[in-house]
């Protein structure tokens, strides 16, 4: 069921890519909001997660601390910074719990990261859309992170 509502930035949703065409995402994923749109509620920016490590790490790949996914086997989670999208929240769902309530509807989990990662996830964006040179101090903020804290 789609999202009737903006959500708010560090949400972290499931979106339906489904439409778009390949080598875009193609499928359905979960995604961290990056930020809703300024003048039109039914827009948000998002950030692709994934359970697949990079072949090649870099800069715009944020490797989450833990799994912010629930009843998911723990396992990595990379934020892929690079594939940053602009969607309408019909393509936004909340993540289910894969339980019942007692009146027999689905159950919902409102789920957010921590505000170090999203800040974390952030500056890799600005590593991904090649904006670095835009945003100096972002730049050197972004030159000292760990994206793989193994």
């Amino acid at each position: 069921m789609p999202l009737p509502f903006q959500p708010k930035a560090r949400t972290v949703l499931s979106c339906d890519f489904s439409g778009y065409v390949q080598p875009e995402i193609v499928k359905r994923r979960p995604v961290v909001v990056l930020k809703a749109h300024k003048t039109n509620p039914k827009l948000v920016a998002v950030v692709p997660l994934s359970t697949t490590r990079p072949k090649l790490l870099e800069e715009h790949h944020y490797r989450l601390l833990q799994n912010p996914l629930p009843d998911v086997e723990p396992t990595e989670v990379w934020a892929k910074c690079d594939l940053v999208a602009v969607v309408s929240i019909a393509r936004l769902d909340m993540i289910r719990s894969g339980r019942r309530r007692h009146d027999g509807k689905r159950e919902y989990l409102h789920l957010q990261i921590g505000s170090d990662q999203f800040e974390s996830i952030r500056r890799s964006v600005v590593a991904g859309l090649g904006l670095k040179s835009v945003f100096p101090a972002e730049a050197a903020i972004v030159a000292g992170i760990a994206h793989d804290p193994q």
